[in-house]
């Protein structure tokens, strides 16, 4: 996908770059509410686990991991988009670099799996795809520290990884990729490019949209039961949790609480 189709698809998966199949089709009338996981420690969610859920798709329908996973983490991805752009992010270049901050600490969080081999069997290109590196360059850039590490990451290097919890984290960064279109239009008006720091919202050089198409169809292909569904959507809304996390701690104004949502963005409104 390139030029104008490309656009039009970033666009269509909302301002900020979480979950990129908002733009795909996914199995209407499904919602699952679901509780983060252990590895999430800053951030509450006011839902629950429905796991009789899972059971309700009509006979006969198969339903890939993405549409699943769509329809589970819509709650917690409006939640997301709301919070971070709520903070205007490229109102400048102090703001910016704390968006940087952010998109680091989730990235450190999830380096580990790209060196796993399991996972690298998976999914095609997974070591191309990491970008914690390339975040630590765009801050380097902007003469920003990355953020003082508080605690080990969510996925340590060498440790045994559970597969189902590592794909919907993966899910939650991949989808973040093809989002980044608009992010990335948004950085050049600070003066920030592909080659100077805004390089981790770059797209692939085929292009982002096959780049996601490339990841969902070896990501769908990946057969699990219904106990690995439940983990799979557990790891992609700890996912989300975990960058809401680092929003909150980054942007928040030290005494006072996350910003309130306006009645627009309530409504479901976008601002220009």
């Amino acid at each position: 996908m390139g030029g104008k189709a490309e656009a039009d698809a970033a666009m269509k998966v909302g301002k900020w770059p979480a979950a990129a199949e908002r733009h795909e089709r996914g199995h209407q009338g499904e919602r699952l509410a679901v509780r983060p996981s252990r590895h999430v420690n800053a951030t509450r969610f006011e839902v629950g686990m429905d796991r009789n859920t899972l059971a309700k798709a009509p006979a006969g329908h198969v339903r890939s991991h993405t549409q699943l996973l769509h329809a589970a983490t819509h709650p917690t991805h409006d939640l997301l988009d709301k919070a971070i752009m709520g903070h205007r992010p490229f109102a400048d270049r102090e703001r910016y670099g704390l968006f940087l901050r952010t998109q680091h600490g989730f990235h450190r969080d999830i380096d580990a799996l790209y060196d796993d081999a399991g996972l690298a069997g998976l999914l095609p290109d997974l070591r191309g795809r990491r970008r914690l590196g390339l975040i630590e360059r765009d801050l380097a850039d902007l003469g920003v520290e990355p953020p003082a590490p508080d605690g080990d990451p969510a996925f340590l290097p060498g440790a045994a990884v559970d597969l189902p919890t590592a794909l919907g984290w993966l899910y939650v960064a991949e989808g973040s990729n093809l989002g980044a279109a608009f992010l990335l239009k948004e950085a050049a008006k600070l003066g920030f490019s592909e080659s100077f720091g805004a390089r981790h919202l770059a797209g692939a050089p085929e292009g982002r949209g096959l780049h996601w198409r490339t990841f969902t169809t070896a990501f769908d292909a990946i057969p699990l039961d219904g106990d690995g569904e439940v983990r799979l959507i557990d790891g992609a809304v700890s996912g989300f949790a975990r960058v809401l996390g680092f929003v909150d701690r980054q942007f928040r104004v030290p005494g006072q609480g996350r910003p309130s949502v306006s009645r627009e963005d309530q409504r479901g409104e976008k601002h220009p």
